[in-house]
């Protein structure tokens, strides 16, 4: 057997869930004493549940190669590398690792906040196994690539979550650890900032270190990675060529409510004389995918015939909250002034969203087409499922702050001192 960087073998954590009895006040207690004096004051139980995050995963990683992992919200991929970087015990299995191990995980992991800039670079250096004379040796280049130099003696407290990201990433990047494990923290930092860092990704992996890199942005993925693993459902679903996994997952993740694909869904929608529905395309970035940034444009891509000539014809979308709430709706002619009639031909509409439009969460875009006032020509429409994932451009300073609305557009403010 070759050598390794990485083993893991039939690899689980397995969480336990407390659910505790609703809370109840004094009053409520002594109103249900009142009422009912025969069933007392009897306390309730707490129940214990649990659940897998990752169960039975195993493959390897030889030294030098860049894996991809990929997978929805939940799926498992973080509580893999938190395992990975002995951040967390497995419930089962075992893991592997031949090397020096730099990891990205969450913003500011392994900062203390009321240390500064500086020492919180040796400090961390100090984490990864590293020697002082190693850390002097690469502490120039780490300052300059975060862009900190003003800030490098405040305490890190004071930074931005910009500056916090800046700063871990050009630690974990630029110390000498032989495997670096990066999660979805990217999406943190501005665009400019991304692409400096997945600049950087591509320098370490190929000077020959070994990368695990966790991230929603499939052409980063694409990019960076000769190989991806997909985890579903706490399982690993998928290990193979990046590009296979990729289009198999997006693919995937194309299924819409009732179990049935995008295609299948179009092609029960009911026979209508003058329209026939070809395809939806959710793209970004030049990729089709449901995964979605919140800081880049998305492209609704509708593909259609029109059968016979037909005026007031409109291709539209909604996109709706989990309670089916419309939050947008727009019609592909929304631009026009005057009526027009549509000649019998293949079209396609096309609408772009503009980015810090949506927010972190999950949305459904459902594509319908109508004649004005008249008849629906696709029946309840065809369901898209969206997950958005926050990305720059807006809260950068408060990256824990709680979801604030149903849609966060990035909205212009100015504040001036009357003084």
């Amino acid at each position: 057997m070759g050598e390794i960087a990485v083993r893991v073998d039939d690899l689980g954590k397995r969480y336990r869930l407390v659910q505790r009895p609703p809370y109840r006040t004094l009053r409520d207690a002594l109103m249900s004493r009142m009422t009912h004096p025969l069933r007392g004051l009897r306390r309730g139980t707490i129940e214990d549940s649990s659940f897998w995050a990752l169960r039975g995963a195993s493959f390897e990683v030889s030294p030098g190669e860049v894996v991809g992992v990929v997978g929805r919200n939940g799926a498992g991929k973080s509580t893999l590398l938190k395992i990975l970087s002995r951040i967390t015990e497995p419930t089962e299995g075992r893991a592997e690792i031949r090397g020096r191990v730099g990891s990205l995980l969450e913003v500011g992991t392994g900062f203390h906040p009321e240390l500064t800039g500086r020492e919180n670079v040796y400090l961390n250096g100090a984490i990864l196994g590293m020697r002082k004379a190693e850390i002097d040796r690469r502490f120039d280049e780490i300052v300059a690539f975060a862009e900190v130099e003003k800030f490098l003696e405040t305490p890190v407290k004071h930074y931005s979550s910009g500056m916090y990201m800046r700063l871990a990433f050009a630690v974990a990047a630029h110390l000498e650890s032989e495997i670096l494990m990066v999660d979805e923290v990217l999406a943190v930092g501005d665009a400019q900032f991304q692409r400096k860092c997945l600049g950087k990704m591509s320098e370490v992996a190929h000077a020959g270190r070994t990368v695990l890199f966790v991230s929603h942005n499939m052409k980063a993925v694409r990019n960076l990675c000769g190989r991806a693993l997909w985890i579903s459902g706490g399982r690993l679903r998928r290990s193979g060529p990046t590009g296979e996994v990729v289009e198999e997952y997006l693919r995937d993740a194309d299924m819409v409510s009732g179990g049935a694909t995008l295609g299948d869904r179009i092609a029960r929608l009911p026979a209508d004389p003058a329209f026939r529905l070809l395809d939806v395309a959710v793209l970004q970035d030049g990729l089709a995918t449901t995964i979605l940034r919140s800081d880049l444009p998305v492209l609704v891509r509708v593909t259609y015939d029109v059968v016979q000539p037909v005026r007031e014809l409109r291709v539209y979308f909604d996109i709706v909250d989990e309670q089916d709430d419309i939050l947008i709706r727009s019609f592909h002619d929304e631009h026009e002034e005057l009526i027009r009639e549509i000649a019998p031909g293949r079209y396609t509409s096309t609408a772009t969203l503009p980015a810090n439009l949506l927010a972190n969460r999950a949305y459904r875009l459902v594509v319908h087409a109508g004649i004005y006032n008249r008849r629906s020509c696709t029946g309840p429409g065809v369901p898209v499922e969206l997950t958005v994932q926050a990305a720059g451009g807006i809260n950068r300073a408060y990256p824990g702050d709680a979801l604030r609305a149903k849609l966060q557009p990035l909205i212009a403010w100015q504040t001036r001192t009357e003084g």
